[in-house]
C-alpha cells in the first residue's frame, strides 16, 4: 500500500528523544524438571542468561526499530548494570545522554523463565526521586539536547523510579511547547496529573480508573468518553489514547473518538506492550497528524510484541505487513 510506505518513510525522517526511567531486563532461561526438596518450589536449571533494554530503553528500541534517529535521556546508578545498559544502547546504535550517579542504583528486573513462562521476577532497584543536584544536572542535559538536536518528538516514559520528577516534567513540557516539539506521555500513578499540556497522554484503563477514582467495571464508549473529559479538564492535553488490554485501544481528541478492538493474537507475554504502543503512536502521529491511523497502527504493534516471550521491540517489516493486511 503506497500510503503506508509513505508513512514509514516519513517516520524514518524523524528525530525522537525518550526521557524517563531506563531499566536493564535480565532473562535467566532454564529447564524445570523437579520440585525442590527444601521448599515446594520448582528447581530451574539455568542454561543461558540474556540482557535486554527495558523501560524507557525499550521505548527507545521500538523507535529505533522503525528507522528513527533515537536518543535516550535518563539518570542511572554508577554501577555494573549501567555499563551493561550503555553497551546495549551502543550495540543498537541508540544515542545516550545518561547521567550516572553514585547515589542511585540502575534498575534491573531479573526474570527467571522455565517452560517458556515466567517463574519468578526479582526487582533490584531504588525508586527515590532525584536529589536537587541530580535534577539540576539532568534538566541541563535535557535542555541542551532539545536546543541542539531539535527533536520532532519527546516521549516521557514514567515508571515511578524517580527520574521524572514533577519539576522535570513541568519544565520540559513547557520548553517543548515553546519549541513546537510533540510530547507524548506513558504515565504512572505518582505523577499522573503533572503532565499538563502534553500532546498525547497514554494511560492504560486500570491506571486511569484508579487515578480518577472510577469504579465502573463494564467498559463502554460512554465510560471512555467520560474518562477523556475528566482527564482533559485536569490536564488540558490534546489527545487521550487509552489502552484497554485485550479489548484494544480508545482515542479522543475533543473532536473525534473511536474504540478500536484488538486483533486476534497468540499471546505469549504482555511485557513491554505499552512501550511499543507509545513509541508507534508518537511516531505515526508526528509523521501524519492522523489520529485514527495513529491508534490503528499502535494497536497492531502492541499485539505483535505480545506474541513474543519477554520484552521485545516491534519489527518494522511485521508492522508494515500487518498494517497492509488489516488496514486495507
Amino acid at each position: 500500500m503506497a500510503m503506508l510506505q509513505n508513512v514509514f518513510e516519513k517516520i524514518a525522517s524523524l528525530k525522537v528523544g525518550v526521557l524517563g526511567d531506563v531499566m536493564l531486563d535480565t532473562y535467566m532461561w532454564g529447564k524445570v524438571e523437579r520440585i525442590s526438596p527444601e521448599a515446594p518450589v520448582p528447581v530451574v536449571s539455568l542454561h543461558h542468561k540474556e540482557y535486554r533494554l527495558g523501560g524507557a530503553g525499550n521505548v527507545a528500541l521500538n523507535c529505533h526499530s522503525l528507522g528513527v534517529e533515537t536518543y535516550v535521556l535518563s539518570v542511572t546508578g554508577n554501577d555494573a548494570d549501567a555499563e551493561v545498559l550503555k553497551g546495549l544502547f551502543q550495540q543498537k546504535q541508540i544515542q545516550t545522554l545518561l547521567i550516572q550517579s553514585d547515589g542511585r542504583k540502575t534498575t534491573n528486573k531479573i526474570r527467571v523463565i522455565g517452560r517458556n513462562q515466567q517463574m519468578l521476577r526479582i526487582d533490584d532497584e531504588v525508586t527515590d526521586v532525584l536529589t536537587p543536584d541530580e535534577e539540576r544536572e539532568f534538566l541541563y542535559s535535557v535542555r541542551h539536547f532539545i536546543t541542539t538536536v531539535h527533536p520532532d518528538v519527546l516521549i516521557f516514559q514514567d515508571y515511578n523510579k524517580g527520574v521524572l520528577t514533577e519539576n522535570v516534567i513541568t519544565e520540559i513540557i513547557t520548553l517543548c511547547r515553546e519549541k513546537n516539539i510533540l510530547t507524548a506521555v506513558d504515565p504512572k500513578r505518582k505523577n499522573f496529573f503533572s503532565y499538563r499540556f502534553a500532546d498525547i497522554f497514554k494511560p492504560n484503563l486500570k491506571e486511569v480508573k484508579e487515578a480518577l477514582n472510577i469504579m465502573d467495571e463494564e467498559v463502554s464508549c460512554e465510560l471512555l468518553e467520560t474518562i477523556h473529559k475528566k482527564l482533559h479538564s485536569l490536564l488540558q492535553h490534546k489527545i487521550s489514547l487509552i489502552t484497554l488490554s485485550e479489548k484494544g485501544v480508545y482515542y479522543h481528541d475533543g473532536k473525534q473518538s473511536a474504540w478500536i478492538p484488538s486483533h486476534l493474537r497468540n499471546i505469549s507475554d504482555v511485557s513491554g506492550a505499552g512501550d511499543t504502543v507509545i513509541a508507534v503512536a508518537s511516531l505515526v502521529y508526528a509523521a501524519t497528524q492522523n489520529i485514527h491511523l495513529m491508534a490503528e497502527m499502535a494497536n497492531i504493534a502492541g499485539g505483535l510484541v505480545c506474541e513474543e516471550v519477554g520484552t521485545v521491540s516491534v519489527s518494522k517489516e511485521k508492522l508494515m505487513h500487518e498494517s497492509e493486511l488489516l488496514l486495507a
